[in-house]
C-alpha cells in the first residue's frame, strides 16, 4: 500500500483535506512508493494560525529555555542521522554517505542556534545625555515561513528553522513534494525535544500553498531556496505583500584553472564538484575555465576520473552517484548533452544511454563532459542541475575573470593555482558571493552566511550566520531616562540624600 505524508500542524499530523496528491518516487526504481497531500489556502491558513497562536507564548520564552530545547533536538538528529540519511536516499536518491554529509552540514546550523545567545546580544549607550541611556536590542518577527527545494531536504530547512525559531519566531515550512518524508521526520523530533505546538508546522502542497504563504498577513518573513525564476517571483510577491524576504536562486559555478595550478588536485576537485550528488546542488562547479595551453591536459584528467565513478542506487555502499530526482529532470539533462555538439561543443563524455542492471527504470544518467563549450551554448548558459561538466577554454587570467563576470549568475566560484597574488586579485575582482582558493565547493561554515550575487540571490540578507540572525530578527532602540532618586518628590523616601 502506497505511504501517505500528511502535513503538521500545532504539533500533530493533520490528514490533508484537499483530496488532492502529489507522488513520490525512489528514483532508483522509478516506483511511486508515496504519496504527498497538497495542501489547500485553508490548510495553510491552519498552520499559520497554529504558529502566530504559539508565537504568543514562544517569543517570550526565555533563551535559556529555547536553547535547552535545540540541545536536544540537536542530540536526538545526531542519533538519528542514519534514518534520515535513508529517508533522503529513498526519496531523492543520492547516495548514503551524500546524505549522510547534509545532515551533518544541518548539524553545523543547529550548533549555531544552540548558542544564539551570544548572537542575540544587544548594545547599551550610558550617560548619552544627562541621565539618558541607549539600549539597541533585536526582537522576533512572528510567523516566519521557508520554502524549501528537494536537492537537500534536511540541509536546507536546518538553514533555516534552528535560527529562527531560536530567535524566538514560529515557522511554517513547505519543503519540496517531491521528497517529503524527512521534513515529518525532522517535524516528529522537534516535538520529542519539547518544542511547543504550533511553533514548527510543515505544509506539502505546489504554487496554491506557496502562494498562500506569500500572500498570508500573518507571515512576517519567507526564506526561498530554489531555481532563478522562482526566487524572482517569490521575492517579487512576497514583497509587494510587505514581506521580508531572502530568496536564493540559481548557480552556474566556475572553476578558474590557472597555468601552474596543480593539475591532479584540479581534476580531483572538478570531478567531485561537478558529479558529487549527481551534479544536483547549486554550489556544483559546472563549468571549468581553463586558461592558456594547460586545457587539453586537464580534460584528460578528468575524463580519466570521471570513467571510473561508480553509478547505482543509493543504497548500495559501493555507490558513489545516484539517480536523478525525477525521469522528467533526467531528460531535460539529457537533453543539453544531445544537443551540445551542434552549438560548437566536443562531447568528451555521453552519459545520456546509461542504465544500471536490474534498476532498467530508475532515472538514471551517466557521467557528461562537454569540452571548448562556446559561451553562446545552452550547456553553458544554463543550469542543468545534472552531471554534466563544460569546459571553456581562454588565453588569459583576464579573459577569465571577464567570462565569469560576465554570467548572471554570481553564488559560488573557484580558482586553482599556486600564485598567491593571482588568488588574492581573484577573490577581490570576481563578481560572486563564496569565493574557494583550491576549494571547489566553498560554502561557508555555519557561523559564517550562505549567499551569491546577482540573480542568485534575491533579498538583502544571505542565510545563516550572522545574515541568518539579523533575517530573523528586528531592531529596536530604546532611549531611557530616569530621574534621580534624590529628586524624587516630597514625602517619597527612598533612602537617598536630598538635593533639596
Amino acid at each position: 500500500m502506497t505511504k501517505t505524508v500528511n502535513h503538521w500542524i500545532g504539533g500533530k499530523t493533520a490528514e490533508g483535506a484537499s483530496g488532492t496528491y502529489g507522488p513520490v518516487t525512489d528514483p532508483a526504481t522509478g516506483e511511486v512508493t508515496t504519496q504527498v497531500a497538497f495542501a489547500t489556502a485553508e490548510e495553510v491558513d491552519a498552520a499559520v494560525a497554529a504558529a502566530r497562536d504559539a508565537f504568543a507564548t514562544w517569543r517570550h520564552s526565555s533563551l535559556a529555555q529555547r536553547t535547552s530545547i535545540l540541545f536536544k533536538f540537536r542530540a536526538l538528529l545526531d542519533e538519528h542521522r542514519d534514518e534520515i540519511a535513508a529517508l533522503i536516499t529513498a526519496e531523492h536518491g543520492k547516495v548514503h554517505s551524500d546524505a549522510l554529509g547534509e545532515v551533518a552540514r544541518g548539524l553545523e546550523i543547529v550548533d549555531l542556534a544552540c548558542g544564539i545567545t551570544v548572537q542575540l546580544k544587544g548594545e547599551l549607550s550610558t550617560q548619552v545625555a544627562t541621565n539618558v541611556d541607549v539600549a539597541a536590542i533585536r526582537q522576533p518577527l512572528g510567523v516566519v515561513a521557508g520554502i524549501t527545494p528537494f536537492n537537500f531536504p534536511a540541509m536546507v530547512p536546518m538553514w533555516m528553522f534552528p535560527i529562527a525559531v531560536a530567535c524566538g519566531n514560529t515557522f511554517v515550512l513547505k519543503p519540496s513534494e517531491k521528497d517529503p518524508s524527512v521534513s515529518l521526520r525532522i517535524a516528529e523530533l522537534l516535538a520529542e525535544a519539547g518544542l511547543p505546538d504550533g511553533v514548527f508546522n510543515v505544509v506539502h502542497g505546489d504554487k496554491v500553498a506557496v502562494d498562500r504563504l506569500l500572500e498570508h498577513p500573518d507571515v512576517k518573513a519567507v526564506s526561498f531556496v530554489g531555481s532563478t525564476p522562482i526566487a524572482r517571483y517569490i521575492h517579487t510577491t512576497a514583497s509587494a505583500h510587505g514581506k521580508r524576504v531572502q530568496a536564493l536562486g540559481g548557480a552556474k559555478n566556475h572553476m578558474l584553472v590557472l597555468p601552474d595550478a596543480d593539475l591532479d588536485a584540479a581534476a580531483d576537485a572538478a570531478v567531485s564538484a561537478a558529479y558529487g550528488s549527481a551534479g544536483e546542488r547549486c554550489m556544483a562547479i559546472s563549468a571549468v575555465v581553463a586558461v592558456g595551453a594547460i586545457g587539453d591536459e586537464l580534460v584528460d584528467k578528468i575524463r580519466e576520473r570521471a570513467e571510473k565513478i561508480k553509478i547505482g542506487p543509493g543504497t548500495d555502499p559501493t555507490s558513489e552517484m545516484g539517480p536523478l530526482i525525477t525521469r522528467a529532470h533526467r531528460d531535460k539533462v539529457a537533453s543539453y548533452v544531445s544537443g551540445a555538439a551542434a552549438e560548437g561543443a566536443e562531447v568528451v563524455l555521453d552519459g545520456t544511454g546509461y542504465t544500471v542492471e536490474g534498476y532498467e527504470d530508475g532515472h538514471w544518467i551517466g557521467i557528461s563532459l562537454l569540452d571548448k563549450v562556446p559561451t553562446t551554448a545552452k550547456a553553458y548558459q544554463d543550469e542543468i542541475f545534472g552531471p554534466v561538466l563544460t569546459v571553456l577554454r581562454v588565453d588569459s587570467y583576464d579573459d577569465g575573470i571577464a567570462l565569469i563576470n560576465a554570467s548572471p549568475f554570481g553564488n559560488g566560484t573557484a580558482i586553482f593555482t599556486r600564485d598567491g597574488g593571482a588568488a588574492r586579485r581573484f577573490q577581490l575582482e570576481v563578481e560572486a558571493g563564496m569565493v574557494g582558493v583550491n576549494v571547489p565547493i566553498p560554502v561557508p561554515v555555519g557561523y559564517h552566511s550562505f549567499g551569491g550575487w546577482k540573480d542568485s540571490l534575491f533579498g538583502d540578507h544571505h542565510i545563516y550566520g550572522n545574515d541568518g540572525t539579523h533575517f530573523y530578527t528586528r531592531g529596536k532602540v530604546v532611549t531611557t531616562r530616569w530621574p534621580d532618586p534624590a529628586d524624587a518628590p516630597a514625602g517619597v523616601d527612598l533612602g537617598f540624600p536630598r538635593n533639596h
